[in-house]
């Protein structure tokens, strides 16, 4: 049965649109492609919804290592925690959306999470934003929370493949019955990996077309075991991020993070504690629109200077001044990073700085970067 909605224009007039099936099954690939949020991740996840990252169209799958590709994937997207997206996206009309794809997204999982190496995820995205004149960097920085670390995200994508962390999920304009009792029944089933399925509907009239996602496969069976596994973490602040240090590092770790986070606050505009799994802060400068980040620190016990951050900003845009950078940082006792990671990020492990001496450095690091920025106009 053909389904209609109703809209109500802003002279109150009833507007009626009937559903219509897409022209094509590539139309509707294309629509996903620049549209993820028809993914409806507020529906996967109403605490915390799901945003996504398209790494690459086509992504292909080998079935074995180092070994070409047997497969083919419609859609390969990230979400916030890195969890692996597969799409494979059908038409209602197409008959093989009833029990053949369920074949093919397993084939696809289960050799992905064994042969796809995260390095290769990663150039594919970064070749996607390429020949879109994108800078990788900046869109997935752009993605994630200020305090995040790229580099720490893609160590999670590998993370999350080797546990069988990742998410299936089947796009059509209808989901037949006996595939969506396929789908609630794998999603029960299997844990840590998430099986769903997406129903786009699309309605059409006087000039308007409205798109209608439906997320199906989530039992109440399958919320709740998975409810301990997909939680992706709450919003930190200083309690339970110092907390959170001391539980895996010790007291003087904390102690450690306190003084540095303590001494720094009044230098700079703002400190950001971010959400999710992994805890950090990011004492931060704004300068008109322009945000520095003058060092991270997270619940791993790791405190950073991100390069990669500072270098698309003035005066750190130039090479001289993040060598003037790495210079002060390698005076740090204990510490000494090559040339490579003025396109990076210097990780030094907090308990490093737990001596006297090695945190003044520290701070003597910080008060030197924190006047550059302010240098710069507003």
């Amino acid at each position: 049965m053909t389904g209609r909605i109703y809209l109500l224009n802003e002279g109150s007039d009833l507007v009626s649109l009937e559903e219509a099936p897409y022209d094509s099954e590539r139309l509707l690939q294309e629509m996903l492609a620049e549209h993820p949020d028809i993914l409806a991740g507020e529906q996967i996840n109403g605490d915390e919804p799901r945003r996504w990252l398209l790494i690459t169209r086509e992504m292909a799958v080998p079935d074995e290592e180092d070994g070409p590709s047997r497969w083919s994937l419609d859609h390969l997207f990230l979400d916030q925690d890195a969890v692996p997206t597969l799409i494979e996206v059908k038409r209602g009309s197409n008959t093989d959306v009833r029990r053949k794809v369920v074949g093919q997204m397993l084939d696809y999982a289960a050799n992905a999470v064994v042969y796809w190496p995260v390095e290769e995820i990663r150039a594919k995205f970064e070749t996607r934003c390429e020949r879109n004149d994108e800078d990788a960097e900046e869109v997935l920085a752009a993605f994630l929370s200020t305090d995040e670390d790229t580099d720490e995200f893609w160590h999670q994508v590998k993370t999350n493949l080797q546990a069988g962390r990742v998410r299936m999920v089947f796009v059509a304009d209808l989901i037949p019955p006996e595939l969506r009792r396929v789908v609630e029944f794998l999603n029960e089933q299997m844990d840590p990996a998430e099986v769903l399925a997406v129903e786009v509907k699309q309605f059409v009239g006087q000039g308007v077309k409205t798109l209608v996602p439906r997320v199906l496969g989530q039992t109440e069976t399958a919320r709740q075991k998975k409810a301990s596994s997909t939680s992706s973490g709450s919003q930190w602040n200083e309690s339970s991020f110092m907390a959170a240090l001391e539980e895996q590092f010790g007291v003087r770790v904390r102690e450690t993070a306190e003084d540095l986070l303590h001494w720094v606050t009044p230098m700079v505009s703002y400190a950001w504690f971010g959400k999710g799994k992994t805890g950090g802060v990011v004492p931060t400068i704004q300068r008109g629109k322009i945000k520095y980040h003058v060092c991270r620190m997270s619940t791993k016990g790791v405190l950073s200077f991100q390069f990669k951050w500072l270098r698309k900003k003035s005066p750190f845009h130039e090479i001289s001044m993040r060598k003037q950078l790495l210079d002060r940082v390698n005076e740090i006792p204990g510490v000494q990073f090559n040339a490579d990671v003025m396109e990076k990020a210097a990780r030094i492990r907090l308990e490093l700085l737990s001596g006297g001496e090695a945190r003044q450095r520290v701070k003597s690091v910080m008060t030197w970067l924190i006047e550059q920025i302010k240098t710069q106009p507003d």
